[in-house]
């Protein structure tokens, strides 16, 4: 029988296989998918890198997550298709440089959610300069509409992990929902304050900044 023909996948990278593959096999084992903080641990890289590789593989077909729903991350058919090509024959794709600031997909203006969506790529230069430490993420949900910003626009945020108060942040709560909102230090908790009176703050202890907004795009 002849071998199965796989389509190749542009821009497909080293490290985007590797975190194919620690899927398949976690999921093989323990029969539930990884968090991005156990992925990142396994693969000694950053959540921010994790989230950014996950993003990419779903939006190649090869990853599908259940949205709103933690260790929901599975290998689609294409994507078990492509590892056992891989393993059958040849050597890995190499890494391919992207322009633009990534995409990385929705981040929840409302209750947290898993962050896990699809990447993309904005060309923003001309508005906020050159640079990797640059990301853009959807709004999804309402709770920051008090501030002018709306389920649909678009955030764009530099990468860090420390904040000031008051600063409108990118922020993962519980080690894997995402969400945005105003950062407060309290005496002995974080405060993430919405901007929607619907909407009650978020007090944790289990915050990890992951970026600062630092503009805002809308489309018309």
């Amino acid at each position: 029988m002849p071998a199965k023909t796989i389509a190749p996948i542009d821009g497909l990278t080293p490290r985007q296989v590797q975190v194919l593959r620690h899927i398949a096999c976690f999921c093989d084992r323990q029969r539930y998918s990884p968090t991005i903080a156990e992925l990142a641990g396994k693969m000694n890289i950053s959540r921010s890198t994790v989230f950014e590789h996950l993003g990419e593989l779903q939006r190649k077909g090869l990853l599908s997550t259940c949205q709103g729903k933690a260790r929901s991350s599975r290998l689609t058919s294409r994507g078990r298709g492509l590892l056992e090509h891989l393993d059958a024959a040849g050597p890995e794709p190499e890494d391919q440089p992207t322009g633009g600031v990534p995409l990385l997909g929705q981040i929840a203006a409302g209750l947290p959610r898993e962050a896990v969506e699809n990447v993309e790529s904005l060309s923003l230069e001309s508005c906020f300069g050159l640079g990797g430490d640059l990301f853009a993420l959807e709004v999804s949900g309402d709770s920051m509409i008090e501030e002018n910003i709306e389920p649909g626009d678009y955030v764009i945020c530099r990468r860090t992990n420390v904040a000031d108060d008051g600063d409108l942040v990118v922020a993962l709560v519980e080690e894997d929902e995402a969400t945005l909102k105003r950062f407060y230090k309290e005496r002995d908790h974080i405060r993430l304050e919405p901007a929607n009176a619907n909407y009650r703050p978020i007090r944790t202890n289990h915050c990890r900044i992951e970026g600062i907004v630092v503009g805002l795009l809308r489309r018309l």
